[in-house]
């Protein structure tokens, strides 16, 4: 009496021994005894069979007695163990304990596989995405490799191969398994579009748009500009944008990728440009300083996307991009016909909403620097001003420092209404969940995705178009025939959209930068003034004297040429000063002011001196 017993995982205190019965009783003090009687022993509810009589046999005796009688109701594969089990059951829950658990479970599609596991096959599977020449097994390698550099190497235990298999099969998208060419839809999306992204660079959509103001053609015209952008689904930022003349062709969807997909610090001689471009237009007109632009636009986000959506009619498709597309596992997807069905494309909405800002923005900033002036009495009109390489540093600079951090009513979370986000800080939450994006690509792959042509490497260097580039890397193949292409001539890649940026594949295999020669008249603020003269020159010489011939912008004035045919008020010195105007005529040579010693002062001026 007053024993302690270990019975059923449960500490007992002998109370009673009756009969060769042993009565145990809990600590919450519950009594147990099994007998098989509703009420337990000497309760009442009848007598016990003999099979089942507590006091002629054992416990173990009475369990084997209970499997032979369900053997004989039909029972299958039942054993003494099986009925001690059920007893267990029983005991612990009760009616709930003898039922079949199997139909309450909630089935796994990974089965006991770790969830870590899981999420290094997830994402071994979207890094390996839309390559043909990928396995499964390669997929596998990956996972094994991610799921040691993420917890550690040994920590987690990995499942057998033939198991690793079917996880990867069973995770993979049955329209896209591994070894699938990335998608190329030719046809568009379905009537309710795609589906909306979730993380950065899952589904980055290319639109254009015009905008309001022009730019100084090559040929010293006004030509009308169109702007194009890789705009992020989800967080609204600008991953891309090129400035174009709305009568050039199609995009190539190559540069857009290369501007998106390659960090602007890792590409090469960007700090040095962008340098050369901030002195053409210097302080007060500049939204940053330039040591906090460098600093700005390196942190400005970068991806490979995922899925780009495009409008056929504004983005060219090339067979080579297809290729690349196919290598670097990114989908393309045409944009759906919204005018056909009556719906908005968002993506336009907003690439139209970025034009109107950046067009007054640009109109702004001509009208700081005095470049307005009077049409027929009805108000001030910015001319024409900026040529197409400064227009397009200002817009880079103006997507840095306003639209990136201006808050958008369509970036905000449903339960904080009243709180928009800018793009750049949607960029950070959705990049703090997703935990990463996809790896932006090397610095030698931003001049690999440019457009190639095969051109002659002359004493003089190279020629594109109307430009000269040359560099001393040049030296020991000036004159000579390439050894790897089948004409001889020299494989160039170059940014149709920047003159800047040319690269020619010399016998290393590698791109190597050249540089344009007259590079150094690109950006800085005399030479702007020249070219601005220059075109001045170009309207005024195909028409009789005095009478330059109407603009090609229909308000018979060309980039800030007044009318009447006078020489122009430079109203855009650098810095923003004006130059008061100067008439032509005796003792003036021209806008410039230039004195003619043997002409006459004209009434009002004093006489120089010869």
């Amino acid at each position: 009496m007053g024993a302690q017993v270990r019975f059923e995982d449960c500490t007992w205190q002998v109370t009673g021994l009756v009969d060769g019965r042993v009565y145990l009783a809990a600590e919450d003090g519950a009594t147990g005894v099994e007998t098989g009687l509703p009420g337990g022993p000497g309760s009442g509810g009848g007598m016990p069979r003999p099979e089942y009589d507590p006091q002629a046999f054992t416990l173990a005796e009475r369990e084997h007695a209970k499997a032979k009688e369900l053997a004989g109701l039909g029972w299958t594969k039942v054993s003494r163990p099986t009925v001690q089990r059920m007893r267990l059951a029983y005991q612990r829950q009760g009616l709930l304990g003898l039922v079949d658990k199997r139909s309450l479970r909630a089935s796994s599609p990974t089965g006991r596989t770790d969830e870590w596991v899981v999420a290094a096959a997830l994402e071994a599977l979207r890094v390996r995405r839309g390559r043909r020449a990928t396995t499964v097994k390669q997929v596998i390698d990956l996972a094994e490799q991610i799921v040691a550099q993420t917890h550690g190497k040994g920590r987690v235990t990995l499942p057998a191969r033939s198991s690793l298999y079917r996880l990867v099969r069973m995770l993979a998208d049955p329209a896209e398994p591994p070894g699938s060419p990335a998608r190329t839809a030719t046809g568009p999306d379905g009537a309710g579009g795609g589906p909306p992204a979730l993380r950065p660079a899952e589904r980055v959509h290319v639109a254009t748009a015009r905008l309001g103001a022009e730019a100084v053609g090559e040929d010293g015209c006004a030509v009308a500009v169109s702007v194009t952008c890789a705009l992020d689904g989800a967080t609204g930022c600008v991953l891309a944008a090129v400035l174009h003349p709305q009568q050039a062709a199609p995009v190539e969807l190559s540069v857009l990728l290369a501007e998106m997909a390659v960090p602007r610090s890792a590409r090469p001689g960007w700090r040095e440009m962008l340098r050369a471009a901030h002195e053409a237009l210097p302080l007060p007109q500049r939204l940053m300083p330039l040591d906090a632009r460098i600093e700005a636009t390196a942190s400005r986000p970068a991806a490979l996307p995922q899925t780009l959506v495009f409008d056929p009619a504004a983005a060219a498709v090339t067979p080579w991009f297809l290729t690349v597309c196919e290598s670097l596992g990114v989908s393309l997807e045409t944009a759906a016909p919204s005018r056909r069905r009556g719906l908005r494309s968002v993506a336009g909405d907003t690439v139209k909403t970025l034009a109107g800002l950046f067009t007054r923005h640009s109109a702004d900033l001509a009208t700081a620097l005095g470049v307005v002036h009077p049409p027929d009495g009805a108000g001030l009109q910015a001319e024409a001003f900026f040529s197409l390489p400064h227009l397009r540093d200002v817009l880079d600079e103006w997507i840095t420092a306003r639209w990136h951090t201006r808050p958008q009513q369509a970036l905000r979370h449903p339960l904080l209404s009243k709180a928009a986000l800018s793009p750049q800080e949607m960029w950070r939450v959705l990049l703090g969940v997703a935990g990463s994006v996809p790896v932006p690509l090397a610095g030698q792959d931003f001049a690999e995705l440019l457009p190639g042509q095969h051109q002659a490497v002359t004493e003089s260097g190279i020629r594109l178009g109307r430009r000269r580039y040359d560099h001393e890397c040049l030296d020991k193949h000036r004159g000579r025939a390439c050894p790897t292409t089948d004409d001889g001539r020299w494989e160039v890649h170059y940014h149709p959209y920047d003159v800047r940026q040319v690269y020619i594949r010399l016998p290393d295999g590698l791109l190597h930068e050249i540089s344009w020669t007259e590079h150094a008249h690109a950006l800085r603020p005399f030479d702007d003034a020249v070219r601005r003269r220059t075109g001045q020159i170009l309207v005024g010489r195909s028409g009789p004297p005095g009478h330059p011939a109407p603009s090609s912008t229909g308000r018979g004035r060309e980039a800030g040429v007044p009318a009447g045919g006078q020489s122009l008020t430079d109203k855009s010195a650098p810095g923003g000063a004006a130059v008061a105007p100067v008439p032509d005529g005796p003792g003036r040579a021209g806008a410039f002011g230039a004195w003619d010693a043997q002409a006459e002062p004209s009434s009002g001026e004093r006489t120089r001196p010869p």
